[in-house]
C-alpha cells in the first residue's frame, strides 16, 4: 500500500519519553551490555560445571530439589497466601507482556535451580532436561554430537519451560510443528503436590494436552523429554529473492516449501529449513536450508560463511543482499545457523543500538552483542515500557498459510512495519482439542502444505517501530492490536500470550478453545491455586478486585457460552 492510500495523521509533539528512547543507547553500551556479557560468562561456566557432573549426580541434585518445590507448595495456606507463582523474577521473562500479576499479591515457589541438562539419551534420541535450559546451552552440547532438538528455537536465552508452556518455533516447524509438539513427556508438581509424568498415551494424557500454551496454570513443570534428531555439522542455505505485490511475495514464500503435488512429507521436495523475511511492499527473500555433511560443505568453489562470529554483518541484512545479488547459496555452520538471529535480536538490535550493525563497531564491541532482553526491561522504567507499548509493535500472528497473503497486507495498512518475519509450522490433529486447534475441516479443502493429519500454519512476525512513528505522526498502537485480534479471530488465527494483549475474557475465549484447559484445571485441582491463563496474560496491573476475584474461582465460564466446532 502507497502512503497516499494510508490515512493522514497528524504530528505528535515529542516529549522527554522520546529522548529518553533516541538516547537510550547510552545507558545500554555503559551498563546493559557489560552486565549482559558478565552473566553470559557466568552462565557459560555454570553449565561446563554442570557437564562435569554424572548424570547420576544431576539427577540426584533435580530430585532434591524436586522435593523442595513439593515441601514448600504444600506449606501455602490457601486462605492468606495468594494464588502460586514462580519466583523468577518479574523482568527477566524474554517478551513484551507486563507481567504485571508478580505485582499482585501471589505465593512463590523457586525453580532458578532447575538449569540443567539431565540426559541426552542416544538410544531413545531424547534428551531430559529442566524447564530453565535455554537453547544456548543446549545446542552448545548437542550439536558437537551430531544432535540436535527438533525445532530449535532462534534466540539462545529462551528457555524449555517458556517454549512449553507459552509458545516456541523455528524453521523447522514445517515438518515437527511448535516446540511443544516435540516433547514426549512432562514432568509436573500438581496443585496437591504430587510429582506426575504425562505422556500422549499414559492415565495423563489430557495434561499432556493440555499443558502447552497454558502459561504454567495447570502445575509445575520440572521436567521436559523432548524428540532429538540427528543433524549434519552444516546447513547449506539457498536464499532466492522475491518480488511483486504482498500476495506474490506470499506466493512465493508457500512455493518455497509446499510441493504443488502435494507430496508433503517427501523429505527430497521439503527442505529441512525455512524462513522468509518481507522487506518492503514488494521485495523479500525466502530461504530454505539442509543439513549436510563437511565433506559437502568444504567441496571447491562453495562458500561457507561462519554467520556466529561477532563480527559478521547481522542475518537479515546478509540476506537482503539476495535483492542485488540474486539468487545465491552458502554453508552455515549448523549451530551459527540455529542462532542467526541472536546477536542482532532479529532487527530490533538496530533500535537498541542504532549504529551497531555498522563495520567499526562490529568488530570493536560486537563480540558483547546482543543486550539481554531481560536487563533492558529491567533498566527502562514504567515510562518507557508504556512508550513501547504504544509506540512499538512486537506481534506474531499465527495464520493459515494460505491466508499469509491476507495477513501481509492487513500488517502493511496498520502496522506499517517492516521488514516481516515468515515462519511455517503444522498445527496438528491432536486426538484431544487442545487450546489451538487446525480449522474444522481443513483436510478436505486439498490445500498445499495440507496432509490429513495437520494443517500447515505461519507465523507472521511483526517486529518493530511503525514507519509513522518515524515520521513522527501519531500512532495509535492500541487500536491497531485490538485490530489485528478482531482480524485473527475472524479468520482462526492465535495470538502467542508472550505478546501484549488488549483481547477481554470473552474474546480471548473466542481465540483459543479453553475446554481441555478448563477440564484439567478443575480436574487437576489447580482452580484456587495456580492462576488462570487469562488472569495472568490479561494486560494492566492487578487490583485489589481482580485479585480477589481469581483467588475466590471454583470454575470459569468465560468461555461457557462460546461454540467450539467439534
Amino acid at each position: 500500500m502507497s502512503d497516499l492510500e494510508r490515512p493522514l495523521r497528524p504530528k505528535r509533539a515529542r516529549t522527554w519519553v522520546d529522548w529518553a528512547v533516541q538516547f537510550r543507547w547510552i545507558l545500554v553500551i555503559l551498563v546493559v551490555l557489560p552486565i549482559s556479557k558478565g552473566f553470559d560468562t557466568v552462565a557459560w561456566f555454570r553449565e561446563q560445571w554442570s557437564a562435569m557432573k554424572s548424570e547420576k549426580k544431576r539427577q540426584k541434585e533435580h530430585d532434591e530439589n524436586v522435593e523442595k518445590v513439593i515441601k514448600r507448595l504444600k506449606s501455602r495456606d490457601a486462605a492468606k497466601d495468594g494464588l502460586v507463582c514462580t519466583a523468577r523474577r518479574p523482568w527477566i521473562a524474554v517478551g513484551m507482556r507486563n507481567v504485571d500479576y508478580k505485582r499482585a499479591r501471589h505465593f512463590e515457589v523457586d525453580l532458578n535451580d532447575f538449569n540443567q541438562i539431565l540426559e541426552i539419551d542416544r538410544e531413545n534420541m531424547i534428551a531430559r532436561v529442566e524447564p530453565l535450559v535455554n537453547m544456548g546451552q543446549i545446542t552448545r552440547m548437542t550439536v558437537p554430537m551430531g544432535l540436535s532438538l527438533a525445532v530449535v528455537a532462534e534466540l539462545d536465552d529462551l528457555t524449555v519451560g517458556g517454549l512449553i508452556n507459552g509458545y516456541g518455533i523455528e524453521g523447522s516447524s514445517h515438518i515437527y510443528g511448535l516446540f511443544s509438539d516435540t516433547c514426549v513427556a512432562y514432568e509436573i508438581i500438581l496443585a496437591d503436590g504430587r510429582l506426575v509424568r504425562a505422556t500422549a498415551d499414559n492415565e495423563f494424557k489430557d495434561l499432556y494436552y493440555a499443558i502447552p500454551w497454558s502459561q504454567g496454570t495447570l502445575g509445575l513443570l520440572v521436567a521436559a523429554e523432548i524428540k532429538l534428531i540427528e543433524v549434519g555439522p552444516y546447513m547449506k542455505l539457498t536464499y532466492k529473492p522475491a518480488v511483486g505485490n504482498l500476495q506474490d511475495l506470499a506466493q512465493a514464500y508457500n512455493d518455497s516449501y509446499c510441493p504443488r503435488d502435494g507430496d508433503q512429507d517427501n523429505p527430497e521436495k521439503v527442505p529441512d529449513f525455512v524462513e522468509g523475511m518481507i522487506y518492503s511492499e514488494t521485495e523479500g527473500v525466502m530461504m530454505t536450508g539442509r543439513y549436510v555433511s563437511t565433506e559437502e560443505a568444504k567441496k571447491k568453489g562453495n562458500t561457507i560463511n561462519s554467520q556466529g562470529w561477532w563480527f559478521k554483518p547481522w542475518f537479515y541484512q546478509h540476506a537482503q543482499t539476495a535483492l542485488k545479488r540474486g539468487e545465491f547459496v552458502e554453508y552455515i555452520p549448523t549451530r551459527d545457523y540455529y542462532h542467526r538471529h541472536t546477536r542482532c535480536l532479529y532487527w530490533e538490535g538496530k533500535l537498541i543500538l542504532p549504529f551497531a550493525d555498522q563495520f567499526w563497531f562490529r568488530y570493536l564491541f560486537g563480540w558483547m552483542m546482543p543486550p539481554k532482553v531481560s536487563f533492558l526491561k529491567a533498566t527502562q522504567g514504567d515510562a518507557i515500557r508504556n512508550y513501547y507499548h504504544e509506540r512499538h509493535v512486537i506481534q506474531d500472528m499465527l495464520v493459515p498459510s494460505y491466508k499469509v497473503g491476507d495477513a501481509l497486507e492487513f500488517s502493511d495498512r496498520e502496522f506499517e512495519v517492516y521488514p516481516i518475519w515468515l515462519c511455517p509450522h503444522r498445527l496438528f490433529k491432536h486426538p484431544m482439542r487442545t487450546q489451538i486447534n487446525p480449522e474444522p475441516g481443513f483436510e478436505y479443502a486439498g490445500r498445499p502444505g495440507d496432509t490429513p493429519y495437520a494443517q500447515m500454519y505461519t507465523d507472521v512476525g511483526v517486529y518493530y517501530t511503525p514507519r509513522c512513528v518515524f515520521k513522527g505522526e501519531e500512532y495509535d498502537g492500541v487500536s491497531a492490536v485490538k485490530k489485528m485480534e478482531s482480524w485473527m479471530i475472524e479468520n482462526h488465527c492465535f495470538q502467542p500470550q508472550y505478546a501484549v494483549s488488549e483481547l477481554n475474557e470473552r474474546d480471548f475465549w473466542r481465540m483459543f478453545d479453553g475446554s481441555l484447559y478448563q477440564r484439567c484445571r478443575d480436574k487437576y485441582k489447580a482452580v484456587g491455586t495456580f492462576m488462570s491463563v487469562y488472569y495472568k496474560c490479561k494486560k494492566g496491573r492487578k487490583t485489589e478486585k481482580d485479585v480477589a476475584e481469581e483467588e475466590a474461582k471454583v470454575t470459569e465460564t468465560a468461555y461457557a457460552d462460546v461454540e467450539k466446532p467439534e
